[in-house]
């Protein structure tokens, strides 16, 4: 049987940082959206709340940005290829994110068969975001049954990798997952645990379980 990786992105394949962040960085608002990180995981603050007033921040935002942000990120090594492995192993792997989907969808080029993220309006925007678009820890889940429906698998043949509070729900929901540098909302859930700068190593903890 098939397995389905699902990996989140901020502070899991993005180490210590988010999409947000490195954004922020490129248009010189490191302090800024240091406020809002810290209102949202605080709870001062929903993520549709976050998304408005990111929106608003990002005002000057351009393709150029997003990609000079992506570039810049501190990625975990050897993504692509665990993804690659993933893939000659007849299995699917997926990001999902509550970051911005056009950053989260350009991990598609890196060898994912699905990234999903919250919908932002195209870049530069023209137009408001629409807190409907925006992606909760709850529907992380519901885009993982939506995958397995796709792909023809069940939760049972998942495995998550996470970091943090975002991904309690999808950790519950799956048999096994990867607490990958994460905080302590994750780690007593988790079947498996790294900590280090390399997706091969904590790949590695369950690409040989199962005959798999």
């Amino acid at each position: 049987m098939a397995r389905l990786h699902l990996f989140d992105l901020d502070g899991t394949l993005i180490r210590g940082s988010a999409a947000p962040v490195e954004i922020s960085r490129q248009l010189g608002l490191g302090k800024e959206i240091g406020v809002l990180e810290r209102d949202l995981v605080a709870g001062r603050i929903s993520s549709p709340e976050y998304a408005v007033e990111v929106h608003a921040l990002w005002s000057g935002l351009t393709t150029e940005h997003v990609a000079a942000a992506f570039d810049a990120a501190p990625w975990l090594a050897g993504i692509r290829q665990v993804w690659r492995d993933i893939r000659e192993r007849g299995d699917y792997c997926a990001v999902i994110s509550l970051s911005p989907s056009f950053f989260v969808e350009r991990l598609l080029g890196w060898g994912a068969h699905a990234a999903h993220g919250s919908r932002f309006p195209e870049v530069p925007f023209t137009r408001p975001v629409d807190p409907a678009g925006i992606l909760s820890a709850a529907a992380k889940v519901r885009i993982m049954d939506r995958l397995c429906t796709e792909f023809g698998l069940g939760r049972a043949d998942c495995v998550a990798y996470g970091d943090s509070m975002s991904d309690v729900e999808l950790f519950g929901a799956v048999s096994r997952s990867v607490a990958v540098n994460a905080d302590s909302h994750v780690t007593a859930l988790a079947t498996h645990h790294y900590g280090g700068g390399d997706l091969r190593e904590a790949y590695a903890l369950v690409a040989g379980t199962d005959g798999n």
